[in-house]
C-alpha cells in the first residue's frame, strides 16, 4: 500500500473526506477494543502543549491494540539540535505511523518527506485537520447532513480556520468567516477553497462584520483571540477582537435550531460567553469527544488502507 500523509485537509478528495467521517460514526457506534494495529507503534511527538489531541489519539492508538509512543521534542536529540530529517528517518525504522504537533507546516512537509512512514498534522500554526474532521463529524451527527449547512466562524483567521475552509468547501458547505481587519485567514487558502467550492456547490464567505456571518446560520464556531506562541500579542487582540465575542445577543442571529462549536480550551468571558458554551445549543464536549473516533478512522486508513476494515 503506498504511503500517504495527512497534512492538510487539502490532501483528501471529497470522498475520502466523506469516507473517514462515516468510518468515524462508525468506530463511535462500536467502542469495543479491538486488535486492528495489533503489533504497530504509533509515535506521538509534541513540539506543543496539548490536552485534547494527545490524550485522544493515545487512545485511539491503544484501543485500535496498537501501541502509543509519547513524545515530546525536548526528551529527545530533536530538541538539541538534530535535524528533522534524521528524526523522521529514525521514527520510520522504530515506528508505523508518527502524529507530529509542531509550529511551522514546514517541520511538518520536511518530515513527511523524510519519513518511510505516514505523518499526521497534529497542528501548526497552518492548519489543523484532524479538529476539522471531528468539526464535520459534530456537525453532520447534529444536522443530518453537511452540503448546504451554514457554518459561521467568528474571530482569529488561524489554523483551524484554515481547516474549516478547505472542509466545508469540499463536502458543499456555505462557510463564513468573521474577523477583524488584518486578521483574515491565508488569501491563498481562502483563494484554494473558493476554487473548490465552485466544483462542490459550496460558498466562501468572508467579512468584518459578525452579526453578516451569523446571519442564519446553522453552525456558529469560534476559537481562542490568541493563539499558542501568540501570548505577547493578548492585550492587543483582545481589544481587537471583543466585538467579534460568540455571546446569546449574537447568536440570536443564527438559525433557531443552531449548533455552536468551540475547539477547545475555550476562555469563558473572552472569545465566548459561559452560558453560549454551557447552554443547550453547545456541541463542544462531543466535538472534543470526536477527536477520538475520528482519528481513529484515520490511522486506520492510513496503516490498513480503510476507515474501519472491520
Amino acid at each position: 500500500m503506498p504511503k500517504r500523509d495527512f497534512l492538510s485537509i487539502d490532501d483528501l478528495a471529497p470522498d475520502e473526506l466523506v469516507a473517514l467521517l462515516d468510518g468515524a460514526d462508525k468506530h463511535k457506534a462500536d467502542r469495543r477494543p479491538l486488535a486492528l494495529l495489533a503489533g504497530r507503534t504509533v509515535a506521538l511527538l509534541f513540539e506543543k502543549p496539548s490536552t485534547r489531541t494527545r490524550v485522544s489519539f493515545d487512545v485511539a492508538v491503544h484501543e485500535l491494540g496498537g501501541h502509543p509512543l509519547p513524545l515530546a521534542a525536548g526528551e529527545l536529540q530533536l530538541g538539541r539540535g538534530e535535524n528533522i530529517e534524521d528524526t523522521a528517518r529514525v521514527l520510520s525504522r522504530y515506528a508505523h505511523a508518527i502524529v507530529l504537533r509542531t509550529f511551522a507546516q514546514d517541520n511538518l512537509e520536511r518530515m513527511a518527506r523524510a519519513a518511510t512512514v505516514p505523518v499526521v498534522n497534529a497542528l501548526s500554526d497552518y492548519s489543523h485537520p484532524c479538529q476539522a474532521l471531528a468539526d464535520m463529524q459534530t456537525i453532520r451527527e447534529r444536522k443530518g447532513r453537511l452540503a448546504g449547512v451554514r457554518l459561521a466562524y467568528l474571530g482569529d483567521g488561524n489554523n483551524v480556520v484554515h481547516s474549516l475552509l478547505f472542509a466545508g468547501a469540499k463536502l458543499g458547505m456555505q462557510v463564513a468567516v468573521a474577523t477583524p481587519s488584518g486578521y483574515e485567514p491565508i488569501p491563498q487558502v481562502v483563494g484554494r477553497a473558493t476554487d473548490i467550492a465552485a466544483e462542490t456547490g459550496g460558498v466562501i464567505e468572508l467579512t468584518h462584520d459578525p452579526r453578516t456571518a451569523v446571519k442564519g446560520a446553522d453552525v456558529v464556531y469560534t476559537d481562542v483571540w490568541a493563539s499558542m506562541g501568540q501570548e505577547p500579542e493578548a492585550e492587543e487582540r483582545t481589544f481587537m477582537f471583543r466585538p467579534y465575542q460568540l455571546n446569546t445577543d449574537v447568536l440570536a442571529e443564527a438559525a433557531a435550531d443552531v449548533v455552536v462549536l468551540h475547539c477547545l480550551p475555550a476562555h469563558r468571558g473572552e472569545e465566548i460567553s459561559a452560558d453560549v458554551l454551557d447552554g443547550p445549543f453547545s456541541a463542544a464536549f462531543d466535538q472534543a469527544e470526536n477527536r477520538l473516533h475520528a482519528q481513529k478512522a484515520l490511522l486506520c486508513w492510513l496503516l490498513l488502507g480503510a476507515p474501519d476494515p472491520r
